[in-house]
């Protein structure tokens, strides 16, 4: 488990699953990632707890120091040792856990995991361009726009630009 003041990552357990499943099924959230479908939990279920002979992913939960519930995710999908990259991904579910630094302590503990511990020399996201609140958050790290995808994803009844950033590691 990595601690840092306000959350600790750590793995995703079967408890957090009816969590992760509404999140899924929440078209509110899905807005930010892709266009709405109606989850299925057993889909849900392989995704999250089946990582173990999938070295290309890391999955880690978020949650409050001091407290056992789920409160969000970070994913490390597309994992390449031989080109030292990744791409990350990080969800606060409910919206009373956001805007509290929740996100900033999990995504700086996210990218010293990937420095650290994976030995990654490259890290990219994509995100809605209109998605204020990450795209600084994500400037505020040292994230880099790389480029726009104008168009590229029909969301909530409207096409959406996405923004495709990348981070690298200072010494490298």
């Amino acid at each position: 488990m990595l601690l840092d003041e306000a959350v600790a990552l750590g793995p995703i357990l079967p408890v957090d699953l009816p969590m992760l499943y509404m999140w899924e099924d929440d078209p509110a959230i899905a807005r930010f990632n892709r266009p709405y479908l109606p989850a299925d939990f057993q889909r849900q279920s392989d995704f999250w707890l089946n990582t173990s002979g999938d070295r290309g992913r890391v999955f880690f939960a978020i949650r409050a120091r001091g407290g056992p519930e789920i409160i969000g995710y970070v994913q490390i999908n597309a994992i390449e040792p031989i080109h030292r990259s990744a791409s990350l991904g990080i969800l606060v579910g409910r919206p009373g856990d956001r805007g509290k630094g929740y996100g900033r302590q999990a995504m700086t503990m996210a990218i010293d995991y990937c420095w650290n511990h994976l030995n990654l020399t490259r890290l990219t996201l994509r995100v809605q361009a209109d998605n204020g609140r990450a795209v600084a958050l994500y400037r505020q790290l040292g994230f880099e726009t790389e480029g726009v995808l104008h168009k590229a994803e029909f969301i909530h009844g409207q096409w959406v630009d996405m923004m495709l950033m990348a981070l690298m590691k200072a010494q490298r």
